[in-house]
């Protein structure tokens, strides 16, 4: 049976695969990423999955961004090591396989479209909730991907013109309100302190939304806030794009019901067209493993358009 060869890239970790058409992993690795030479780690993970294998007939990437699809190259905001970094024709180059390139969250999108939550789904938007959001869209099937590559960038759309200034320069960006960091910060300034049992240093999302499904008042705002800005996001997507499905991944949306108990009663009371107040929302059923399998349908459908 043929496979290719999915590559994964996130700021903190690599992971490879080959994966058969059905979407089957015959060998899989992962490993951190590193702060410096990443190009030769990554080399070295995929000889692990690759040697003594059957070969591979295309290798699809799904990298952290911004990209650039055009030039092949990527300059991900927490891989410093890496600006205008020619990831396309480097892996083209040490594996000798016909390469395709995309975002991370759009892998994500794909992965959930073709084995996931999303199966089937005439149009879907899939949203990692993280560090930070990503997005991507999958329309009749196939990713927009968009003239650069960028589409799909959800997390950078404003839902409040008036709001906070975000980190990209930006204004009223859903991420300055729906990222597990910044959900975090606004708890903080408004007085949440953890529950000493769950104080493992820096408080992270997963103890605010511990803290959230015990009760926390200030944690329970916080995800409310939060669910509140994806569902203006996710109503003005659909309003633009049609979309149908949506499915939620990232670590946030393992805070499961205080995320999307607060996000449904958003979307009910935001929606206001039909088309739009009938969109479907799912947590992931895929998780870490939604971006491999989005990269190895990249690389399964442009094997087959080039053959």
């Amino acid at each position: 049976m043929t496979h290719v060869l999915a590559i994964d890239i996130g700021g903190t970790k690599l992971a490879a695969a080959l994966v058969d058409e059905n979407g089957s992993v015959l060998r899989s690795a992962t490993r951190p990423t590193p702060r410096e030479d990443v190009m030769a780690s990554l080399a070295t993970l995929i000889k692990e999955v690759s040697e003594d294998g059957p070969e591979p007939s295309a290798a699809g990437i799904g990298c952290a961004g911004p990209l650039d699809l055009a030039a092949g190259t990527v300059s991900p905001v927490n891989m410093p090591s890496w600006r205008g970094f020619p990831l396309r024709d480097e892996v083209r180059e040490l594996t000798g396989l016909p390469t395709v390139l995309a975002g991370d969250a759009q892998c994500m999108a794909l992965g959930e479209h073709w084995l996931g939550a999303g199966r089937g789904s005439a149009a879907l938007l899939g949203i990692v909730v993280s560090t930070g959001i990503g997005g991507g869209l999958v329309i009749d099937g196939r990713p927009l991907l968009g003239p650069t590559g960028n589409a799909g960038h959800v997390g950078h759309m404003t839902v409040d013109p008036y709001g906070e200034r975000c980190e990209c320069g930006g204004r009223g960006c859903v991420e300055r309100y729906s990222s597990g960091p910044n959900m975090v910060r606004w708890a903080l300034e408004n007085g949440w302190t953890p529950a000493e049992e769950h104080v493992t240093g820096k408080p992270d999302a997963r103890e605010l939304a511990r803290d959230a499904a015990a009760g926390s008042p200030v944690a329970v705002a916080a995800f409310e806030r939060g669910a509140t800005a994806l569902a203006g996001m996710i109503a003005a997507t659909a309003a633009a794009t049609e979309v149908t499905t949506v499915v939620i991944g990232g670590g946030v949306s393992g805070a499961g019901p205080v995320l999307f108990g607060p996000l449904e009663r958003a979307l009910d009371d935001i929606g206001g067209l039909p088309f739009v107040r009938a969109v479907r929302v799912e947590q992931t059923t895929l998780g870490v493993r939604a971006g491999l399998a989005g990269a190895a349908k990249l690389a399964w459908d442009y094997s087959r358009s080039a053959s």
